[in-house]
């Protein structure tokens, strides 16, 4: 052991004896210096993109080369010799007396060659993204606009330099959220030190200091033939760095001059506006917002997205088809659109939705592409497909909350609750990175689901307590923590988080019908039937003549075995009511399976799976059963 270790130790002295570090040290730095001039140069020169891969390989290559050499030779005052051994060299040491260390030109050449590193990487190792840090400060973006350039040759334009500067500020200043120097305090400014065909970027960058303006707007106007081309530049006033570039054409007659003015401010106005509105929402929400470029359209889509995580969909439907008919390519408008009629149950709307994006998934970028087929395979093919986009959206990108909780959702609908708590579990995750909630509770609720399925009960009671912090008062928080503590036998903590539930819900105006059916589910799912029995028939009694209010009593008497005759009975007056609703089919076919009746139960059975507008794995493992029960008999 001490030994391997000598060598190692004699190995490092020996590589610092010939310099090996001190010259792979100057590669590195020569390298990076020649890849930066590179890269710098392939678009002015319209070099080809291969030159600059080209370029890092041989450099890549070349490292092993320089290393080898620098092991074998030494850059001397006597020119470049063979390094000589160590025993050589330890020879020529005791004899020679130590001297005062000169100063050597490699070591003025490294010093010169670590400062150009430095100057080359310190705006993209600490230069914050000003445009970033003015949109998230909260206050109003501040412009200056400088009097356009005539690059036409052509003086009756020059009217314009001040027409155009005049139109935007004018423009700019009836947005709320962006502050714009006015042009007398500009051009007063810009008269005291020159005139403006001599504007510079740099210049105009001091004279927007000098008004305290974090954004300075450039352009000027030039003539190709007949066409008129009007281009302007967002520049940072301290860095000079450019934000956004826009160029509009026409016609080169002054009469159309206004045309193009308008639609210049108005794509000005909207980068700056969204810019800003962008940055102020949640980091989830952000890649959203870009596919927009009207900031009206956003603030319909930002209010329909609260009313939905509020479960007001109608509301929620009201406001995103506003933003819709603002913006018709607003893509996630229309994707939040299908499941506002989901949620609410209009199935019908949710698929028609769900097919207008589908038509145009080949315009869509590839991430909404996948997302688009995702929403399809979720109407109308199974979780199976669902999760294979999922997994392809997660390669796209594994920051994504919303993946992961798809995820989760798809592995519940397939009742395989352990692959479906860790993909709610990485969605929390990265909420918590990001130092935010969820956007909505079922984050929390969904994961309590799967964790009840799998018997994680310690693990489901931290999860609730976590929620209440984070969706204080919300309804469904109270239903989940009433199931676990009454499946766990707390009687007292599960009356405290019922009174809490129904508390919200009668503040909510709902039917004591309803409250009384979901009084039912909690006590189903914990798996208490005769208290579940109980509120389904006062749910019933007060709605006599409710399909759904027959069917939840009947389902609870068959599949808790409680009393399947009467349940039978039930469903069929439920049937006689809505002889099309594939729920109470495909309980009156669990019923009759429950008798032994196979093959009148998978004709009903078959009929629910037919009629379903979505796949319900549940009807399905119903359906299957009978199959198999039939085909056993058959066998038989």
């Amino acid at each position: 052991m001490s030994e391997s270790r000598n060598k190692l130790i004699k190995f490092w002295q020996e590589l610092k004896r010939r310099r090996v570090f001190g010259v792979v040290t100057t590669y590195a730095a020569t390298a990076y210096i020649i890849i930066e001039v590179t890269n710098n140069l392939v678009g002015p020169l319209n070099l080809p993109a291969w030159i600059a891969k080209l370029v890092i390989l041989l450099l890549g290559a070349g490292l092993p080369v320089v290393v080898i050499l620098s092991w074998i030779f030494d850059f001397t005052s006597q020119g470049i010799k063979k390094t000589e051994s160590l025993e050589e060299f330890e020879k020529v040491e005791t004899q020679v007396k130590p001297v005062k260390r000169k100063l050597r030109l490699s070591y003025v050449l490294n010093a010169v060659l670590i400062i150009a590193v430095i100057v080359l990487a310190y705006p993209k190792i600490f230069k914050r993204d000003t445009l970033e840090k003015l949109r998230s400060s909260g206050e109003r973006i501040s412009v200056a606009v400088m009097p356009f350039l005539n690059m036409t040759n052509d003086t009756t334009w020059n009217v314009w330099l001040e027409g155009i500067q005049d139109l935007l500020v004018t423009f700019l200043s009836n947005t709320p959220e962006i502050k714009v120097r006015q042009t007398e305090s500009t051009n007063n400014l810009i008269k005291d030190f020159t005139n403006y065909a001599s504007i510079t970027p740099d210049f105009a960058s001091k004279i927007s200091q000098k008004l305290d303006a974090r954004i300075f707007i450039y352009g000027s106007i030039k003539q190709a033939g007949t066409r008129i081309r009007v281009n302007a530049q967002l520049i940072d006033s301290e860095t000079e760095e450019v934000f956004k570039s826009f160029q509009i054409e026409g016609p080169s007659r002054e009469e159309k001059i206004f045309e193009i003015i308008d639609s210049l401010s108005a794509e000005v106005n909207n980068f700056l506006l969204l810019s800003k509105l962008i940055n102020e929402a949640p980091v989830n929400l952000q890649n959203m917002l870009t596919t927009t470029s009207s900031p009206e359209a956003y603030r319909y889509f930002i209010a329909g997205k609260n009313a939905f995580e509020k479960r007001d969909y109608p509301t929620a439907r009201n406001n995103l088809l506003q933003a819709i008919s603002i913006d018709s390519t607003f893509y996630y408008a229309s994707s939040l659109l299908a499941w506002a009629y989901f949620n609410q149950g209009f199935i019908k709307d949710a698929k028609e939705w769900c097919l207008k994006l589908y038509r145009k998934r080949d315009m869509m970028s590839i991430q909404q592409k996948i997302l688009t087929n995702f929403i399809y395979a979720y109407y109308f093919e199974t979780p199976f497909e669902a999760i294979k986009y999922l997994r392809q959206l997660e390669e796209l990108d594994n920051h994504s909350p919303s993946t992961y909780y798809h995820l989760g959702i798809a592995y519940n609908e397939l009742f395989q609750y352990d692959k479906a708590i860790p993909e709610y579990e990485k969605a929390l995750e990265i909420y918590d990175k990001w130092d935010t909630k969820p956007w909505w509770v079922f984050n929390y609720t969904f994961l309590g689901l799967a964790y009840h399925e799998a018997g994680y009960f310690k693990k489901e009671k931290k999860l609730y307590k976590k929620a209440e912090k984070d969706f204080p008062d919300d309804p469904d928080v109270f239903y989940r923590h009433a199931v676990l503590t009454l499946t766990e036998g707390d009687t007292v903590s599960a009356n405290d988080y019922i009174e809490k539930y129904l508390s919200v819900l009668k503040n909510n105006s709902y039917p004591e019908a309803q409250i009384m059916a979901d009084l039912g589910e909690i006590y189903f799912e914990a798996d208490i039937p005769e208290k579940a029995e109980k509120y389904y028939r006062k749910a019933l009694f007060l709605e006599p003549e409710n399909p759904f209010r027959m069917n939840y009593l009947a389902w609870c008497l068959i599949e808790k075995e409680l009393n399947i005759n009467e349940g039978l009975d039930l469903i069929n007056k439920a049937l006689e009511l809505n002889p099309d609703d594939h729920y109470s089919l495909d309980t009156k076919g669990w019923g009759l399976y429950k008798q032994g009746k196979y093959k009148e139960a998978l004709i009903v059975l078959g009929k629910s799976w037919n009629l379903r507008p979505f796949y319900n794995h549940e009807v399905f493992l119903h359906l299957e059963a009978a199959k198999k029960a039939v085909a056993g008999q058959k066998n038989n």
